[in-house]
């Protein structure tokens, strides 16, 4: 079986709480452990997010004794200004890192209150890995990262921001943008700047689950493929054998 649009739907409707995983899911939490991971991350929300980016690898072939969601089981990552670093969802198979994710959300209605911590984590988590790449603390392959990211849809989220009258001008794609806008922006150039290897950013809410797509390149189908794209390259290294 596949990982469908309609899996994806139906998580993004039950991290809001909206709908009850089907016993498919349940089974592929219960194997890799995703059961207990709300107790780490504070909140069952992104449980069902890792149930789903976990089916990728448990279809491909990958044991559920590589597939790491929660504390327990290891999580941390080398880093190369620090030590480590707490991922949310890891894939390790024979000491080659399969794939990382990191797995975050902004609601409301203060957004401004956390956007600029969003941002700083994923920036400082990315470039923290990659440097430790490049001094071989990764040396079977490449690490793959990716960004799972949804934005709470309301009015204050939607609303364009004002910049402050700082000591310089800022850029001016930010001018007129809403929290929504600006998230977009950032996703995108993390892509382009290759921190990380695939990024999905959505914007739903609890009263309309239904998850809205607003960069085409960081869309479902996008980030998909891949994941897709990893597994079939790992596959053709033999890659898990």
């Amino acid at each position: 079986m596949t990982v469908t649009r309609q899996d994806f739907e139906d998580a993004i409707a039950a991290y809001w709480g909206a709908k009850q995983l089907q016993n498919e899911q349940s089974a592929i939490r219960d194997a890799v452990g995703a059961g207990t991971a709300g107790s780490v991350r504070g909140g069952k929300h992104f449980d069902v997010i890792a149930t789903l980016l976990a089916k990728f690898f448990l279809d491909a072939g990958y044991p559920a004794s590589s597939i790491r969601v929660t504390k327990s089981q290891g999580l941390e990552l080398p880093g190369y200004y620090r030590p480590q670093k707490q991922w949310d969802l890891v894939v390790v198979h024979n000491k080659v890192l399969v794939a990382a994710f990191e797995l975050k959300a902004l609601g409301g209605p203060s957004y401004g209150n956390n956007y600029n911590n969003r941002v700083e984590e994923a920036l400082g988590s990315a470039v923290d890995l990659r440097r430790a790449a490049l001094a071989n603390l990764y040396p079977e392959e490449k690490p793959w990262l990716g960004y799972f990211f949804i934005m709470q849809d309301g009015e204050g989220s939607r609303r364009p921001v004002k910049t402050a009258k700082g000591a310089l001008p800022v850029d001016e794609v930010w001018h007129g943008t809403s929290y929504q806008d600006r998230f977009g922006i950032f996703c995108e150039r993390l892509m382009d700047e290759q921190l990380y290897d695939a990024a999905c950013y959505v914007t739903s809410s609890a009263e309309n689950p239904k998850p809205i797509e607003l960069v085409k390149s960081l869309d479902w189908r996008h980030f998909s493929a891949a994941i897709n794209a990893r597994l079939t390259y790992l596959k053709d290294l033999g890659i898990p054998g």
